[in-house]
C-alpha cells in the first residue's frame, strides 16, 4: 500500500489499513539465519538456553492411500539442553514433512490409545483423517515406560545419549493434516524443569499446574507451526529455570 492511497482513504478507516499494510511487510521480512531447521520447519528455541544438536534423520512415512508415489518424507532433528556442569537436562525429537508439497487426502494409520499412567488428550476423537494426540507421563523413567511402549524412540534415544539421568517427564505431540501436514515432538525433560520445589501440601497439590500450562503450549506451538508457510515452530521455555 502506497502513502498516497492511504492519505486517500477516509480518517475513520485509516488505522486499519495501516495495520494491514504493517502485516503485509512483517509477513515478507527476511527470516532468522539463526533458526534450527527441521524439514520444513523452522525451530526457534527459547532464549539462552544452550541447545546442542544431537542427531538427524531422513525417513519415508507409509500412509494411506497405499501408494509408494504418495509416501511422506519426512525429517527430524534429535536436540539437548544440557547444565552448567555438562549434564543432560532435556531432549526435544521434531519431526516434520521434509517438505512444503500439499498431496491429497492423507489417511494416517496413528492412534491415541489410553494408557495406565499416562495422561491422554485425543482432540480428533478417533478420526481417520487427522491426528491431535497429546500424551503426558510424569515419570518416565520408571517401568521400563519407553522401552515398552516406544520402542525404537527409547533406542534413538539410548544411541546418543539423550535420556536425562535425573527423574524426568515425557511430553508426545503428534499432529496433523488432512492434506499430509505432520508434526511430531517428543520432550524428555528433567523433572526440576517442569516442577516447583514443594515444602507443603499446599504447594505439591499445585505442583503440577507448570507442566500442565507447557506441555499445552507445546501443543498450540506446534498447531501454529502446521498452518505458517515457513513452519516456524517457537518452543516455549520451561516453566522453571535451569538448575544451578
Amino acid at each position: 500500500m502506497s502513502l498516497r492511497t492511504l492519505l486517500r482513504t477516509p480518517q475513520a478507516l485509516r488505522p486499519a489499513l495501516a495495520v494491514a499494510a504493517l502485516a503485509a511487510l512483517t509477513a515478507c521480512a527476511p527470516l532468522q539465519p539463526d533458526l534450527v531447521r527441521v524439514g520444513r520447519a523452522q525451530l526457534e528455541l527459547p532464549p539462552g538456553q544452550p541447545w546442542t544438536p544431537l542427531a538427524e534423520d531422513a525417513t519415508v512415512f507409509d500412509v494411506l492411500p497405499d501408494d509408494v508415489a504418495h509416501d511422506l518424507p519426512m525429517h527430524s532433528r534429535l536436540l539437548g539442553l544440557r547444565g552448567r556442569g555438562g549434564e543432560l537436562l532435556a531432549s526435544v525429537l521434531v519431526q516434520t514433512n521434509a517438505t512444503n508439497y500439499p498431496r491429497d487426502t492423507t489417511l494416517w494409520t496413528w492412534s491415541c490409545p489410553a494408557q495406565k499412567g499416562v495422561q491422554v488428550e485425543d482432540a480428533t476423537q478417533g478420526s481417520p483423517v487427522r491426528i491431535d494426540c497429546l500424551r503426558y507421563r510424569r515419570r518416565a523413567d520408571l517401568d521400563s515406560y519407553l522401552e515398552a511402549s516406544r520402542p525404537q524412540l527409547a533406542q534413538m534415544l539410548a544411541a546418543h545419549g539423550a535420556v536425562p539421568a535425573r527423574p524426568h517427564s515425557h511430553v508426545a505431540y503428534r499432529y496433523s493434516t488432512p492434506e499430509g501436514g505432520f508434526i511430531a515432538i517428543d520432550v524428555l525433560a528433567d523433572q526440576r524443569l517442569l516442577r516447583p520445589p514443594t515444602r507443603n501440601n499446599m504447594e505439591f497439590l499445585r505442583a503440577g499446574r507448570p507442566a500442565q500450562e507447557w506441555m499445552h503450549q507445546l501443543r498450540e506451538a506446534a498447531r501454529v507451526s502446521a498452518g505458517m508457510m515457513d513452519g516456524r515452530l517457537v518452543l516455549p521455555p520451561f516453566p522453571q529455570p535451569l538448575p544451578q
